[in-house]
């Protein structure tokens, strides 16, 4: 007979969620999840692969009512939540969540806060860091645990999604200070650090803060053209107060808050204002993250 889980991931058909699940069955843990009925394509084929690898299965959603979703949660310990989406996941949902791991017994919940330090944000500075503050504020009171693992800005997203670098026009734009710290963890590192947060049974309720490397602007562009031998073009598009005025004028023009989200990471980043101010790296010394270099050389595109 398997193992009882005493681990359950709701999130897990996602990049960092699966990778949370591998992290654990790689350490020999008998792993949960939480899975929408359904899959199909891609994230069915992910599970299926997890599954011939000892995990267990449970079909649900987190907005079930709370005694059907707690019945999922039977015997678990530790509930990790890698959720994305909207306020009605990130808020109610995990609220929700939370509410079912009372009523199973779990002691320790790890909330979808992997980011900058949203403890040090404001409402009002990011639409998606503001929906994890809403969602902290109601957890308070509860019995469980609640450990925020914060990693900073994912070098996927630093590479990408924020459009720092151009890789067709050879450039590397950023707005701010070019020498304010950053810190950047791969998906993988952030994984790694989630993994052993859930089996370090020591750890008290509170925030860990996590950075796989720590550079400003300059140094991310320094790193970005020494492990991929070309030469970017070094842009300054502004200062962060210009920024936060660009940020402004884009929201006022429409009702999609993702045509300027990547512009508000930015602004707490190049400001200093969700900077870590301590890190909690040397708690796991068996983690070895990966440098903004080494992550450009294996992923940037060939020349």
């Amino acid at each position: 007979m398997a193992p009882q889980a005493k681990i359950i991931v709701v999130g897990a058909t996602g990049l960092l969620g699966s990778q949370i699940v591998s992290g654990l069955l790689d350490r020999g843990e008998a792993v949960r999840a939480l899975v929408r009925p359904g899959l199909t394509g891609e994230k069915k084929d992910a599970i299926s692969a997890l599954q011939a690898r000892g995990l267990e299965v449970v079909e649900g959603d987190i907005t079930d009512p709370v005694d059907r979703l707690a019945e999922r949660l039977d015997g678990i310990e530790t509930v990790i939540s890698a959720v994305q989406g909207g306020p009605e996941t990130i808020e109610d949902g995990q609220v929700n969540l939370l509410r079912a791991a009372e009523k199973a017994g779990a002691t320790r919940f790890i909330p979808s806060d992997f980011a900058i330090d949203i403890f040090k944000l404001d409402i009002g500075d990011n639409f998606m860091i503001d929906m994890r503050k809403r969602a902290a504020q109601r957890f308070e009171g509860t019995s469980l645990k609640v450990i925020s693992v914060l990693n900073g800005a994912f070098l996927e997203v630093m590479t990408t999604f924020m459009q720092i670098v151009d890789w067709e026009k050879n450039t590397f734009s950023h707005w701010g200070d070019p020498d304010q710290p950053q810190d950047l963890t791969t998906v993988k590192d952030t994984a790694a650090y989630t993994v052993a947060a859930a089996l370090d049974a020591s750890l008290p309720a509170g925030p860990l803060r996590f950075a796989g490397d720590v550079v400003s602007m300059r140094q991310f562009h320094a790193a970005v053209e020494r492990a991929t031998g070309r030469k970017l073009e070094f842009k300054t598009l502004g200062t962060a107060d210009e920024l936060r005025a660009e940020i402004e004028r884009r929201a006022a023009k429409t009702e999609n808050p993702f045509e300027y989200v990547a512009l508000q990471y930015q602004w707490g980043m190049v400001n200093g204002k969700a900077k870590f101010d301590t890190l909690d790296n040397a708690r796991y010394p068996e983690v070895k993250p990966t440098s903004t270099e080494e992550f450009v050389r294996a992923t940037a595109p060939s020349a």
